[in-house]
């Protein structure tokens, strides 16, 4: 992390319009910093999810942001206010700058093409000047990032496991080498060998290619062990962020000791979580 911000996020409060209205996120302020990983926890409902989709500008009816503001600073010094982008300005934003990889994201891939034509519509949409060969090519080169064979380019996605599916799934979000990553619980289906590969791979690429990573989910060990910092959310409200080492030993908290104790040591004593096994 270098201290630098990449994305801002300032009061931002969501709520559901419909009868009786229902507040998802309230006053959330977030910063990310370049290259670095911040996990997003909380239990299923408290609101981290709308809260990326309201940063990436995907919300759908009837979710309304209703109030606050998010900025990206890109790295060439040019602030973009993500909320108020429109039409064009907001396609060409989406990908380019901040991509993102949704819950349960392998089970997205169309069934009736392959890989190849997959990861080559990216480059369609927003890179109209690249040949065919430059597709292929970059495609190629994608899925070798993530520790999928090239060669599975002329694969259909139910002739990949779930793992490979969700690997081909990071390197689309990775295609027009974005700044920021949202990933929303990228390894939830998946068994946990093939969560650990896919968490090593993402490791691997960030030191890599330098992208900020914000990693949300409600398995707090998990984002410990990953994450620079960490934020706590609950019934929409960011109610406590720390370093990971911080939020491991000492979270301020009641509810943030009550996530960190409900799950299970392998090898500590029962009745609470102990990272790294005894404590």
């Amino acid at each position: 992390m270098t201290g630098e911000p990449v994305l801002t996020a300032e009061h931002v409060s969501i709520t559901y319009a419909v009868e009786p209205p229902v507040d998802a996120v309230r006053d959330v302020s977030l910063t990310l910093h370049r290259g670095e990983i911040l996990g997003l926890a909380g239990e299923s409902g408290c609101g981290k999810t709308t809260f990326a989709y309201g940063v990436n500008r995907l919300l759908k009816a009837p979710a309304v942001m209703t109030s606050g503001q998010v900025r990206f600073h890109d790295a060439g010094g040019t602030d973009i206010d993500v909320t108020s982008l429109d039409g064009e300005q907001l396609r060409r934003f989406r990908w380019d700058k901040v991509s993102m990889v949704f819950q349960g994201s392998m089970n997205s891939l169309n069934p009736v093409m392959n890989i190849r034509k997959q990861l080559g519509d990216v480059f369609t949409t927003h890179r109209p000047g690249m040949t065919a060969r430059q597709r292929d090519e970059r495609s190629a080169e994608l899925l070798g990032l993530v520790g999928v064979d090239p060669k599975r380019l002329s694969a259909f996605p139910h002739e990949l496991s779930g793992g490979m599916r969700q690997r081909v799934m990071i390197a689309m979000a990775l295609a027009l080498d974005p700044q920021v990553m949202i990933m929303d619980e990228p390894t939830t289906a998946l068994d946990v060998l093939v969560q650990r590969g896919i968490i090593r791979e993402l490791m691997r690429l960030r030191e890599r290619l330098g992208f900020a990573v914000i990693f949300i989910t409600h398995d707090l060990p998990l984002l410990i062990e990953i994450s620079d910092r960490i934020a706590i959310m609950r019934d929409g409200r960011i109610i406590e962020q720390n370093t990971a080492e911080n939020i491991y030993r000492h979270p301020e908290q009641p509810y943030t000791q009550q996530l960190l104790s409900s799950f299970p040591s392998l090898t500590g004593e029962r009745g609470g979580f102990v990272r790294g096994g005894r404590a």
